[in-house]
């Protein structure tokens, strides 16, 4: 199909190009910028005056629950409630039953996602058979299946020793490693280590349980150049970590999830369920810090941490209840939060939701060059709208009830409109 794009500001951060025009596609590809291919005739036109252009979103962690865990999500349910929110590409991280630790597995998500039709699934395959810590997956393997790296699933390797071999296979393989940055030990309690955790009687998780992490592996890194990222972190003094390797040029780059940038530990008073997530929200300072990291380019990359559960998961006492958020709905509209609060630019938010996701994943996505994929996602930056209840089978959210920014009104994939409010 040719659509037309019509008045919208296009912002392609991959290119640095923003500025107001008309966005043409043809045959599943960005056809033209302002001017319009020769011989180009519309057979749809979508008016997009006082609305953002940009690059569909890619969401670097996102649990869809299937296989496996299909009473709390599915693949087609979660990819509907991502092309609503103008996200076209997901990566699934490999704790999935069973672990995404060979082939077929691989086949079966893509297919899954291909049959939905809504948005793209990638995913990410197993450090170590079963995710057990013990052996290492057959990485070759996955990779050759369509893996677009490798992860220890949210289950860190403890063995520095199997880790150190995990690292140089996947070095061998020329994949990015995906690294939970938590000590299973030191961060098995419920809440960040301090006060507020004193006060309602809640296990505490020390900064040290990530920052000791991260320093080990940093080491690790160092001494096997291969490319490293960190998931989820949540310290200030990780990202003073991450920016200090950065600089002595390691191959190292890291993410926060959007929850993050907006809760603290305050908000666990009241032992609201909603906001049991690990890593626990930590202090304001840890909270700035992150917001200054993700501007800094420290964080390159802003995901949802997409963790739908079924009600039953939540509505027990507090350190009974599973942790996660359900992130899918929210993700644009909390950068757009901060973008409205002054914390960082609208294209450095899009930046570290498009190109920079797809950079460390080596995909051909997430920009708007000629003959680049035509997934797309059309906003109206100041129509704010209420979180009443999520698209995503996982209402547990803590932001629902929020007034929140950025309403999304067309998200295509591959040219295709699979949104349209």
């Amino acid at each position: 199909m040719h659509i037309l794009i019509q008045g919208g500001r296009v912002i392609d951060p991959a290119h640095q190009f923003d500025a107001v025009t008309d966005l043409y596609v043809a045959v599943g590809r960005v056809a033209g910028l302002g001017q319009p291919p020769a011989g180009f005739k519309a057979e749809r036109v979508i008016d997009a005056l006082g609305r953002i252009v940009c690059p569909g979103l890619i969401d670097l962690c996102a649990r869809l629950r299937e296989p496996g865990l299909e009473h709390k999500a599915t693949i087609a349910s979660e990819t509907r409630a991502a092309a609503a929110a103008g996200i076209t590409t997901l990566i699934c991280p490999p704790d999935t039953d069973p672990v995404i630790d060979e082939p077929a597995v691989v086949e079966l998500i893509r297919r899954r996602a291909e049959a939905a039709g809504y948005a793209r699934v990638r995913a990410l395959g197993a450090l170590t058979h079963r995710l057990r810590g013990e052996r290492l997956a057959e990485m070759a393997a996955l990779k050759e299946a369509g893996c677009v790296g490798v992860s220890d699933g949210g289950r860190p390797i403890t063995n520095a020793r199997v880790l150190r071999r995990a690292l140089e296979y996947a070095a061998t393989f020329d994949l990015t490693v995906f690294l939970t940055p938590l000590d299973p030990e030191l961060g098995s309690g419920l809440a960040h280590e301090g006060p507020v955790a004193t006060r309602l009687g809640l296990s505490g998780i020390p900064a040290a349980a990530e920052t000791g992490v991260i320093a080990r592996d940093l080491e690790l890194i160092r001494d096997i150049g291969v490319r490293a990222h960190f998931g989820r972190l949540s310290c200030a003094r990780s990202v003073e970590l991450v920016a200090r390797a950065q600089a002595e040029g390691l191959p190292v780059t890291a993410d926060v999830a959007v929850h993050h940038l907006h809760l603290t530990e305050n908000d666990l008073v009241g032992f609201d369920s909603r906001c049991h997530v690990r890593p626990p929200f930590r202090g304001v300072r840890d909270r700035d810090a992150l917001r200054a990291g993700l501007a800094s380019g420290a964080l390159s990359v802003l995901c949802s941490d997409h963790q739908p559960h079924e009600p039953d998961a939540k509505q027990a006492p507090f350190g009974d209840t599973e942790p996660g958020v359900s992130g899918l709905d929210t993700l644009l509209a909390l950068g757009l939060r901060l973008v409205r609060d002054g914390s960082l630019p609208l294209p450095t938010l899009l930046e570290r939701l498009t190109a920079g996701p797809a950079r460390i994943l080596g995909l051909d996505q997430g920009h708007l060059g000629i003959g680049a994929p035509a997934d797309l996602c059309v906003f109206a930056p100041d129509a704010d709208w209420l979180a009443a209840t999520l698209r995503s089978r996982g209402q547990n959210s803590p932001f629902i009830g929020w007034e929140l920014p950025g309403r999304v009104t067309h998200t295509l994939l591959e040219g295709q409109i699979v949104y349209e409010a």
